[in-house]
């Protein structure tokens, strides 16, 4: 009898656990929060409906109707939270399995340009409708054209055809337009010197949009829709937060800021008097 451990006892330990692997709506729920921006501010920058925020961040992938879908709504939400979205595609392409489809073979589109149509013999119904198609259109062109000559005969014989009178238009003296003098580069192109101005429009689409003062009091926080624009102004300087960039366009102090944003990036801008470049 052993009184040491049995060979069952000197087996080393397994830990069967996996290691714990952050879920897809996790990991853009901690960017989110990390960003400091709400599930509201999200969905209004990158026009993702709430309800469909909060089940991706369930890892509830269903109600974007579709792997294709789904694919779209965490690249986008993703890019709004800056998050690269690369490696959770792939996580989510490992999970659901989306790999892609195998190719069509080669052999059986071979087989397919060899085989001919059946030669069909000619079709004696559609010639005779044509035939008499041609017959009847040759009768009333004879009749027409003989009725044409009748009537001509009729004038000739004495019957004038009475001259209508032609009424020309008197043209119309129009005054030319004056011309219009050239827009300035923004409507606020007279901005004080002491103070920072600052002109956020979307002309091309709706964004969120947050500014505060230099004191951090909250000037505006919403959405701007499409064709709106907002003026803030203050003493010292102007802290912008903007949903999707790509939308906005900026007049700071006058002057046009020319920034190749890209559609629903999130920017974080500051713009303090004279120049208008970020602070």
């Amino acid at each position: 009898m052993s009184l040491g451990n049995s060979p069952e006892d000197e087996r080393p330990f397994e830990d069967d656990r996996e290691e714990a692997r952050i879920s897809i709506g996790r990991a853009l729920q901690q960017a989110r929060i990390a960003a400091g921006l709400t599930v509201d501010d999200v969905s209004s920058a990158t026009r993702v409906r709430i309800a469909i925020v909060h089940a991706i961040e369930a890892d509830d992938f269903a109600p974007c109707g579709g792997d294709v879908y789904a694919r779209g709504h965490i690249r986008t939400l993703a890019k709004a939270v800056h998050l690269d979205p690369a490696p959770l595609l792939d996580q989510f392409a490992a999970d659901h399995g989306g790999g892609r489809p195998a190719p069509t073979p080669a052999a059986p589109l071979f087989e397919a340009e060899r085989i001919r149509p059946e030669r069909r013999g000619p079709n004696w119904t559609a010639a005779m409708v044509a035939a008499i198609v041609a017959v009847v259109g040759f009768v009333g062109f004879t009749a027409f054209k003989g009725d044409d000559e009748g009537g001509k005969a009729q004038v000739a014989e004495g019957v004038a055809p009475s001259a209508s009178k032609s009424s020309s238009p008197t043209p119309k003296s129009e005054k030319p337009e004056s011309p219009k003098p050239d827009p300035s580069d923004s409507a606020i192109a007279a901005a004080p010197q002491d103070k920072v101005t600052v002109q956020v429009g979307a002309p091309d689409g709706r964004s969120w949009i947050s500014a505060k003062d230099h004191n951090g009091r909250l000037l505006f926080d919403g959405v701007l829709e499409k064709g709106e624009s907002k003026t803030f102004q203050d003493s010292e300087k102007i802290n912008l937060v903007l949903g999707d960039a790509g939308a906005i366009q900026l007049y700071v102090n006058g002057k046009k800021i020319d920034d190749d944003w890209q559609p629903g990036a999130v920017e974080r801008l500051t713009y303090t008097k004279g120049d208008p470049t970020v602070g």
